[in-house]
């Protein structure tokens, strides 16, 4: 390929990942049949950091495996059977702040019928964290594959129970670097409507 990938763009998708798009290289003689994109963090050396090939002649791809709250810089170039084209100009992207370490914690529930009423005190993220935004509730039956997710903004939460059985109850937060760890679970057993705790 004679001519450098254009209009090369890179976000951050979490803490581990970044997002890179680019356009095709001019058609013509040498045309590319993929694309390598390079990368590596701002305080190194362009020689000391990674490559990744596109399956095909795609103009995206996703970088993971990346640090926290690092910059990056990018570039991009076309391949062909002969050799490889000139590299795109480098672009910057940041990834954001690892998502909280600490789960949610004080768990507590009141089952009426068969609703829970369910609260836990708030994640706090640290200066190197990122913000929670929310939280992500997993209910899952002994014994059944099926999990119900439930997302809410508060620290708290109504969860009905379907039918009797053993349910896992497990909260996590979520950030824009991704999701935080997992509470302690909590077991509830029903039969036939009536809860006891497990």
């Amino acid at each position: 390929p004679r001519e450098a990938p254009s209009d090369v763009k890179a976000y951050s998708i979490s803490s581990s990942e970044i997002r890179v798009t680019w356009k095709l290289s001019n058609p013509g003689p040498g045309k590319p049949r993929g694309y390598e994109v390079s990368y590596w963090k701002e305080a190194e050396q362009e020689e000391s950091g990674e490559k990744r090939r596109t399956v095909k002649n795609e103009t995206a791809m996703v970088l993971t495996g990346l640090e926290g709250n690092s910059i990056y810089l990018i570039t991009v170039k076309g391949f062909n059977s002969i050799g490889q084209g000139p590299a795109s100009a480098a672009v910057t992207a940041k990834t954001r702040k690892s998502p909280p370490a600490q789960p949610p914690s004080n768990l507590m529930w009141i089952q009426e019928g068969n609703n829970i009423s369910l609260s836990w005190d708030p994640v706090k993220a640290k200066d190197n964290e990122s913000d929670v935004i929310g939280y992500m509730v997993l209910l899952k039956q002994e014994g059944r594959g099926h999990i119900q997710v439930t997302r809410t903004i508060n620290p708290s939460t109504m969860l009905s129970l379907p039918e009797g059985g053993t349910y896992i109850i497990e909260v996590h937060a979520l950030s824009e670097g991704g999701e935080g760890a997992f509470s302690s679970q909590i077991r509830v057993v029903t039969s036939s409507g009536k809860l006891k705790a497990g």
